[in-house]
This record gives C-alpha cells, sequence and structure tokens, in this order.
C-alpha cells in the first residue's frame, strides 16, 4: 500500500534545514514527504540530508505581489499534480502562498505553523498588510499551530482566527531539541580550549553569548548599549555574537555596528553551521528579542546547560522560569540587560543554581521525539477527521 504524501513548506530552505531538522525525515515512515521551498541548491541539499523528494519554488521574505501570485500558480498546479493528503507550512510567506494555492487545488488538509509575527512590530500601512496575509493564511487554512501559548492568546485576542481552529501542539516549539546532540559533553575540553584561544578568551573571562541574525528585532541595539556600560564595570566580560547582519529587512544602527566593530570586547563571528563549541565557551546567554514564536535558541543554550536573561515575550516566557533557569526582563529595555548581565558577574552562587536547573528544565519538557511523535500523533487526527 503506497503512503499518503505530506509537503512541508518553508519561504527559505534555512527554516527545513535548521528549524526543522531531521523532523521531515521522521515523517518520511508514515508518509511520502516532499520539502518544499526557494533557493534550488541549498533545498535539494536538504532533500539529501532528509532523504525526501524536493520541489522548488521561488519566494521572497518581502512584500512582493506579482512574484506572489506567480508563485502560487505554480504551486497550484504541482498540488492539482501530485495529490497531497496534507501539506504544513511554516513562516509567512510559505503560509500564504501554500495556503491559497492548496485551498484552490483542494487539499483535504491544510496546516500552517505560526512561529513568530512580524506584525507585532509593524505599523501603518506595513502592519495592515501583513494582518491581512495573516488573516488569508488562517482562512485558507483547515488547522493552525501557533508554536507557543501566547501566539496563541495574541492571535485570538487579534480575532485572526476563530478558537475551533487553533491548538499549541504539545507544550509548544515546531521541532523540539536534541538533547543528545546538543548536550556539553559533545565538545571535548580540547575544543573548547583552542576556540577560546582563537577568539582571545581568557580563562578568567566571562563570555555573554547571543546566538541568530544581529537585527533590532532581536534587541541587538539594547544589548550593545547595555554591554557598552558593563564592560566599564567588569573588564573580564566578553560578548560573543554568532550570526550574520541583516542589513536589507531590520538593519542596526550605524552606532551599535561601529560598536561591534571596534569594540575589542565584542567577538563576532558571522554565522556557524554548528553553534555547540560557541556555547560551549560562554557562560550565560542573553536574548533580548522583542518578538519571537518559540525560539530554538533557547532551548539550545539551556540543554548546553546555559542559565537565559530573555525578554518577556511568549515563547521565551515559557521556556525561562525567572530566578530558576534564568532571568525575564522587560523588552527593549537596556538598563534591564545590564542589571541582569551585571546579577550574573556579582553573584556566582546565582549563577551556578541557574545554571544546574538549565539542562534539566530542557530536558525533560522539549525532547525532540515527543515533539515530532506529537505532531504526527496531529496529523493522523487531522485525517480521521476528513
Amino acid at each position: 500500500m503506497s503512503k499518503k504524501k505530506l509537503i512541508r513548506i518553508t519561504t527559505v530552505p534555512i527554516s527545513l534545514d535548521k528549524l526543522l531538522s531531521g523532523q521531515l525525515n521522521y515523517m518520511t515512515m508514515f508518509y511520502e514527504v516532499i520539502a518544499v521551498s526557494s533557493e534550488k541548491k541549498y533545498l535539494e541539499q536538504v532533500g539529501e540530508n532528509e532523504k525526501v523528494s524536493v520541489f522548488h519554488l521561488e519566494m521572497t521574505r518581502k512584500i512582493t505581489p506579482l512574484k506572489d501570485f506567480f508563485a502560487i500558480l505554480k504551486l497550484y498546479f504541482f498540488l492539482r499534480k501530485e495529490q497531497p493528503q496534507i501539506i504544513h507550512s511554516h513562516t509567512p510567506k510559505a503560509g500564504l502562498v501554500s495556503m491559497v494555492a492548496a485551498k484552490l487545488a483542494r487539499v483535504p488538509i491544510r496546516l500552517h505553523t505560526v512561529a513568530g509575527l512580524p506584525l507585532m512590530e509593524a505599523k501603518g500601512m506595513k502592519r495592515k498588510i501583513l494582518v491581512w496575509v495573516e488573516k488569508m493564511i488562517y482562512f485558507c487554512a483547515t488547522r493552525v499551530y501557533p508554536n507557543s501559548e501566547g501566539l496563541h492568546d495574541f492571535i485570538l485576542n487579534e480575532g485572526f482566527c476563530s478558537k475551533e481552529k487553533i491548538k499549541v501542539i504539545g507544550k509548544g516549539s515546531s521541532n523540539g531539541i536534541n538533547t543528545r546532540h546538543f548536550c556539553l559533553e559533545k565538545i571535548d575540553i580540547l575544543h573548547r580550549q583552542v576556540l577560546k584561544d582563537k577568539l582571545k578568551i581568557g580563562s578568567e573571562d566571562f563570555v555573554f553569548i547571543f546566538v541568530g541574525r544581529l537585527v533590532t528585532d532581536k534587541g541587538i541595539n539594547e544589548l550593545i548599549q547595555a554591554f557598552q556600560k558593563i564592560h566599564t564595570f567588569f573588564q573580564n566580560a566578553k560578548l560573543l555574537l554568532v550570526g550574520p547582519y541583516e542589513t536589507e529587512l531590520d538593519p542596526l544602527k550605524k552606532e551599535t555596528v561601529l560598536e561591534i566593530e571596534n569594540n575589542t570586547a565584542i567577538i563576532h563571528v558571522g554565522y556557524q553551521p554548528d553553534v555547540r563549541p560557541y556555547f560551549a565557551i560562554s557562560n550565560v546567554l542573553v536574548f533580548p528579542s522583542y518578538r519571537e514564536g518559540f525560539p530554538n535558541v533557547v532551548m539550545q543554550a539551556g540543554a548546553m546547560e546555559l542559565p537565559c536573561i530573555v525578554t518577556d515575550i511568549n515563547g521565551c516566557n515559557e521556556i525561562i522560569m525567572s530566578d530558576y533557569n534564568g532571568l525575564i526582563i522587560p523588552v527593549k529595555n537596556a538598563n534591564a540587560i545590564f542589571e541582569g548581565m551585571k546579577l550574573f558577574l556579582e553573584d556566582t552562587l546565582y549563577y551556578q543554581k541557574l545554571k544546574l536547573h538549565a539542562r534539566k528544565k530542557i530536558v525533560e519538557n522539549y525532547e525532540q521525539e515527543t515533539v515530532w511523535k506529537a505532531v504526527l500523533d496531529e496529523y493522523k487526527k487531522q485525517e480521521n477527521n476528513v
């Protein structure tokens, strides 16, 4: 008996590769899986890694109505040809393109995961357009899955979706975390020391780390402002930034970029395919984002035994419990970031207590295969309802 077809779609393939790593391959035990995304060469690499078929569909993360129309048209004809049982989208643009195309093509099960809402920080006409996009996605979808309780409540409060159509799978998170992979013991002492020497991190240095895109929405302007002040009081403090700039969509202030490039206590290593060695040489994750869905970085840091300073936003405030495995601070508040950093630097016992709980919280709640099984159970439930 042939397997039913499952299509998983994201705007760019890095989302399939990093945010859903391993999940597509797991689903091949139950479905014929096809991955759809842009950037053909990268997508084909993801297909090889996950052992799934791929279909290239060029999409952009910007507002591009004409290109989006042609993407919907191309996907519509592909769906009519393939006749999948389920299509499951992630990211806003892929959600719009796939849910509209799938509804027109009469795909019976149309699922969309919400892992963050750019409209939360948008204003004016841009916000109106993004609100329309979300409403269109939810109208065309048969089920909507925010990956955190905070997003669930926001969507309902804004009236984007009916209560009957929306659900958080498990305890949140789109993919969980492989705690056997994200484990401090996987990075040997020699490897850590070589990396510290390369980055000029001394044995007495206390390293704060940020992992993600260096953009305004991630709170980088406030983080750099706070660290400038920290470093005047604590010369052994270092800030390690792991991630690329994104100057086209969400650029940083010029003074922030200049400080990153010129302050010798700030170490910027750009995008790294494996972030574990950088967590392994750090002490605390600082993640002052303005908005999130359910941030993988915070789970990864916790699994690597790092307490976290996070902002009081959905996802972050579900993974972190203040004074247990980290600190929760107000959004867009450089002084709160400074005070949090200062507390960890001054109170060693407090730091050690939170460090002790960091991995335990992640292992107990967000183990990857538990999340995958919950997603699979939801697929089977939707099939039974068709």
